[in-house]
């Protein structure tokens, strides 16, 4: 019989399960572009192999590669390590450690079959992927952005790039990757001769992007190597300046990893200096926003007066009210032309 290869607890157990471990877990992500020629077998493999030594997270596997944020109990990282060294496809795959790390950034464990391991919505047969940018270590980026005349570009989304980027970088105001490579080119379409220098936050973006740019006839691209999360330990190591100012974005439970003492975003409730991300306390908005302490001990951590109001009611109330009901204008990622108007509203109801 074929074991289960899913998850079976519900999001409760999976949580308080985390909450009762008693051992330290490390944070790390990896990727790799590489033809994998079974990924429904390779899924399954590597399914049942993080779940043997305790690995959770998001791991997404394509014909073109694998893509993967977890977190491994730090008393099985030597066999983790054994494990990727064991598989043609992870043997020697870079791994960016977190820069901060409380052990809690993943809950449960996902490894699932996508078309492509990053949505960049691009078609790969049109240009040749593999002809990708110069990768430059922090080292070689710092002294980068000290020439004249050098374009850095952030690959990254908005939300991502508001509470932290590089200094005099590029910031397209998209929501997605496959929104920011389009944006990133016509910004910059009329230098083509300048040094294109592309970072996002663990190098799996600028892979794509580097060489997208070259397609288009940019004759100096090149890529962070490691992206941010390199960058820092990089820098920390070799006592190198940090041209990074704020905090890094993550896609986990922690939503960010602070890079420097900068905070350079504010709050999109009070307008008061802060860089912390959450996401609305009302599960059927789940908005991520940025929310001081002050405005999330005050608004009981929501978004609007809408949520506030809602997740006061009754446990049965609200279940009756979202039955049947589209989720009221919620995101996964907001926008600032989405959600200005909610929290004006919100703030004029103070």
């Amino acid at each position: 019989m074929k074991k289960m290869l899913f998850n079976t607890l519900s999001k409760e157990e999976l949580k308080k399960q985390l909450a009762e471990e008693s051992f330290v877990r490390t944070t790390l992500s990896f990727y790799r572009y590489v033809r994998i020629e079974d990924p429904e077998s390779f899924r399954d493999w590597l399914f049942e192999s993080f779940g043997t030594i305790g690995v959770l997270g998001r791991t997404y596997i394509a014909a073109e590669g694998i893509n993967s944020q977890i977190s491994v109990p730090s008393h099985n990282f030597m066999e983790f390590q054994s494990l990727l060294e064991s598989h043609n496809y992870l043997k020697n795959v870079p791994l960016k450690i977190a820069v901060e790390d409380d052990g809690k950034s993943f809950y449960k464990l996902i490894v699932r079959l996508r078309n492509k391991i990053v949505a960049d919505g691009l078609n790969d047969g049109s240009f040749d992927v593999t002809n990708v940018g110069n990768h430059l270590s922090a080292k070689e980026f710092n002294e980068a952005l000290e020439q004249p005349d050098t374009i850095v570009i952030d690959m990254r989304n908005h939300y991502e790039s508001e509470i932290g980027h590089f200094e005099n970088a590029l910031l397209p105001d998209t929501d997605t990757f496959r929104e920011t490579l389009p944006v990133s080119i016509e910004q910059v379409k009329d230098q083509k001769d300048k040094k294109i220098l592309l970072y996002c936050t663990g190098g799996i973006r600028c892979e794509k992007a580097s060489a997208y740019f070259k397609h288009h006839g940019f004759s100096d691209v090149n890529q962070l190597l490691g992206g941010i999360i390199d960058y820092h330990r990089q820098v920390k190591a070799e006592g190198l300046p940090s041209k990074f100012i704020g905090k890094n974005f993550v896609f986990d439970d922690r939503l960010g990893e602070r890079i420097s003492d900068e905070v350079i975003s504010k709050c999109h409730q009070c307008g008061a200096t802060s860089d912390h991300h959450t996401n609305c306390a009302n599960d059927d908005c789940h908005l991520l926003f940025i929310q001081c302490e002050a405005c999330a001990e005050k608004h009981s951590g929501c978004c609007s007066q809408v949520c506030v109001d809602f997740i006061a009611l009754p446990m049965e109330e609200q279940i009756r009210l979202r039955r049947g009901l589209p989720k009221h204008d919620a995101h996964s990622v907001y926008r600032k032309s989405r959600v200005r108007p909610r929290l004006d509203e919100f703030n004029s109801k103070k």
